[in-house]
This record gives C-alpha cells, structure tokens and sequence, in this order.
C-alpha cells in the first residue's frame, strides 16, 4: 500500500485555527499552508518515535490554536487587525507528513515532496515540527523557489545545528545549518539568539564563520536590539526563517528538552518577523523542538500559534499575497 503524503491530523480542533484541511497536494490552490512534519532523524533507539514527544508538537500547537482566535473578524493588535484583514487570502492545513516504523527514513522523502508540492503551488509553506532535522527537506524542496535571488536563512535558536553527523547520522537535529550552506540555493545565514553550550564544538563554530555565517550571540541581540539585528539582514529576500523553540527564552517557551536562560522574547520575535516581511517575501517558516510534555499551561504552543499568526498577517499586510 502506498503511503500518502500528508494525513489528517490526530485530534480536534482538526485543524490550524479552524482553517480548511487539504491533503490533496496535487490539487492545492492556497497563498499559505500549514504542514506538520512530527518525525525527524533520531541518534538512538531510546530517541525513535515519542523518545523525545516532539512527534506530538504539530497536534499540541493544532490543539491551543483554538485558545489564539474567537474568530477571523476579531481585533488582532499585534497585527492591527483582524488575521486576514477581510482579504481574499487562503490559508490551508496539510495535516501532517505520516512516518512509517517498517521504513523509518522514507519520512524525508514524503516530507520533501509534499513540500515541493506546496511551494510549487506558490503558497508559503508553514512547518510545525518535530525536531530541528524536519526542516532539511523543506530546504531541499525551495530549490526552484530562487528567482529572486539566493534565499537568506534567519535561524533562531539557542545552539549552532553545525554538526556535520551525531552517531552517523548527518540529518539530525545538530545539523540542519551545516546541510542548508551547502545548498547553492542559500545564500547568506543569520543566526540569532546562541548562548550556552550545545550542539558546538570550536571547528563547528569556525566552519561557520568561514561560510561566513553572522552569529549574533544572545547577549549582543539584546544589547543592540532587534532592529539592529535586522538591519544586517540583506534587504530585498527571499527569507526562509527557522525557529527552535528553545531559541526563545524559556519564560516564555518552557516545553524544550534544552532550555537555555537569556533567550529571544516574544515582542523581539514579532519585531523580526514584521521586520523580515517588509524587507522582501518570505518563502516560509519552520518552528521546531516543542516537547508538549514540558509545557506549562499551554503557552509554548500558544507562543509558536501567535509567531505563526504573526507570519500570515505581517505578509499579507506587505502585499506578499497580492495577486
């Protein structure tokens, strides 16, 4: 039996605030489309399937997104708005790429076609993950999507994800980074928010200096401020953004396995993705590592749901959407 792309997902609401489901990629017509990819590259055994509850993150978010809106037509003000400001825009869910425990590593391969479909139907493409190895695929599937110019990666995250291989693994979460400079399709990387130790060692960090990566430790973010950090961003995109959860501050985002003090708030993640869309377009967003076990009340989901929320109505409002 073939396995198909995307699946619907596991609960109710069924949906990302409600918006409609659509499995069948062939038949897409959207300007945005919310995927979930749950499985990513385990080191071990003991990190397979719910080793880590991140396979859970896409229906957690799913889930507290009924708590983000009453309705398309309530005042949003960190958008100045409602979402989707009575705008002919679509918004669909993909539901989620399924795995397979007989072929553990075809999710990939399902995961980078169904991406392909999406951004080849035009929409933006709006990951939940899984761990921070999901967006690999997507970065692979944006290989046509370069007309404007090399994409510019921005990457949130507490740690470097330049490891070439964990345990042989070369697409795992410590790598994601390291597999996007080498794709000629990428053109400048920003990384925003690194502190602490992790997923680093000194020729890690000298590989991406020497790529010519911009590190901006989470100390000299806050020091110069958000603004700051955008104005190194070359203006005129395309973008692609990647957000580890743990690459905000865990006040703020508690459910990671690595949780890390001194991280990006929410109002300085709202300043960069506002900041990004009125650069130039963005092709799409990841948000990655939530463990929904560790959460507190719910609000690292509903934190990734408002970031998310943030995305679709600061794109529309820079007429990314237009047509």
């Amino acid at each position: 039996m073939t396995t198909p792309l995307t699946v619907p997902p596991r609960q109710a609401p069924a949906t990302f605030l409600g918006f409609p489901l659509c499995t069948d990629l062939d038949a897409l017509a959207a300007d945005v489309a919310i995927i979930g990819m749950p499985y990513g590259a385990p080191y071990s055994m003991d990190e397979g399937g719910a080793g880590q509850d991140q396979v859970f993150a896409p229906t957690a978010v799913r889930a507290e997104s009924g708590r983000i809106s009453m309705g398309p037509d309530q005042y949003d003000f960190d958008l100045g708005g409602p979402l989707l400001d009575g705008r002919d825009v679509a918004v669909v869910d993909c539901g989620d790429v399924p795995g397979d425990h007989l072929a553990p590593d075809s999710h990939y391969a399902r995961a980078e076609q169904a991406a392909r479909k999406i951004i080849d139907a035009g929409a933006m493409i709006i990951t939940i993950g899984g761990d921070h190895g999901v967006p690999i695929p997507v970065f692979r599937a944006l290989e046509d999507s370069v007309s404007g110019g090399p994409i510019t990666l921005v990457h949130v995250d507490a740690h470097l994800d330049w490891r070439h291989e964990v345990n042989g693994v070369t697409e795992g979460y410590s790598s994601p980074i390291r597999r996007a400079s080498e794709l000629p399709w990428f053109g400048h990387i920003i990384q925003i928010g690194l502190r602490g130790q992790g997923s680093a060692r000194s020729g890690e960090v000298e590989d991406a200096r020497a790529y010519g990566a911009d590190l901006i430790a989470a100390h000299d973010m806050h020091a110069m401020g958000m603004e700051a950090v955008l104005a190194r961003i070359p203006d005129g995109g395309p973008y692609y953004l990647t957000v580890d959860a743990d690459g905000l501050d865990p006040t703020e985002m508690p459910a990671v396995v690595a949780p890390a003090p001194g991280g990006v708030s929410y109002q300085q993640m709202r300043t960069l993705i506002h900041g990004l869309v009125a650069k130039g377009p963005v092709l799409g967003m990841d948000i990655v590592e939530i463990t929904p076990k560790r959460d507190l009340n719910g609000i690292t989901c509903l934190t990734a749901g408002r970031l998310i929320v943030n995305l679709i109505g600061a794109a529309l409002r820079a007429g990314q959407f237009d047509r």
